[in-house]
């Protein structure tokens, strides 16, 4: 029976490293996979999903409006898809998730999303929320602190290098975050004052 899973951390844990290994495993068997990435990264990716390793792949890019159970049940008619892949899973709607959901449970088809579980604000991304509630599997892909630490957020700098708690939930500039665990994140971003830590 195909599920929906959701695959989720920080930034550069490793995500699209693993989807572009999972997707290559089921196309050395001769299987058809489709992989989707956000329109957000169009411009950086052209349209690729990309690993920090160098890895990269082709992508369909998902926007907004992109009504994802059509677009992948009109390639599904064309040509069976064995799998579909979703990088930046973070940047779906609500609707969208669903959308994924019924591919699942209609179509038959595993979906296997990746990407963010919070934003620079500690905040749950609405897509992450919705796979969070929706998901038949959750898995936490973990990376660390510098101080050697689980990372489970991430904290955002301005331009300049300074830290930022405000502002647009999506800037897509990967450069300008940086994973943390929660005290260091606290501390970062005055959240709590640091003294109220212990």
């Amino acid at each position: 029976m195909a599920k929906l899973y959701f695959s989720y951390s920080t930034m550069n844990a490793g995500k699209s490293t693993m989807l572009l290994q999972a997707s290559h495993n089921y196309r050395e068997r001769g299987m058809h996979t489709l992989a989707f990435t956000s329109a957000h990264h169009h411009e950086l990716h052209g349209g690729r999903i990309t690993s920090r390793l160098g890895l990269s792949a082709e992508a369909e890019t998902f926007g907004a409006g992109t009504d994802l159970f059509a677009v992948i049940g009109a390639s599904h008619r064309q040509k069976r898809v064995d799998s579909v892949f979703v990088d930046e899973a973070q940047f779906l709607s609500p609707d969208q998730v669903w959308q994924l959901a019924r591919v699942a449970d209609r179509l038959g088809i595993p979906v296997l999303c990746y990407g963010l579980r919070t934003d620079f604000r500690g905040e749950l991304f609405p897509g992450s929320a919705t796979l969070l509630a929706i998901a038949d599997s959750l898995r936490e892909v973990r990376t660390i602190c510098h101080c050697g630490r689980k990372a489970t957020m991430v904290l955002r700098h301005d331009p300049s290098g300074a830290v930022t708690t405000s502002g647009e939930q999506i800037a897509v500039e990967k450069s300008l975050y940086e994973s943390l665990c929660r005290r260091h994140w606290e501390d970062e971003t005055g959240r709590f004052p640091a003294a109220a830590n212990g």
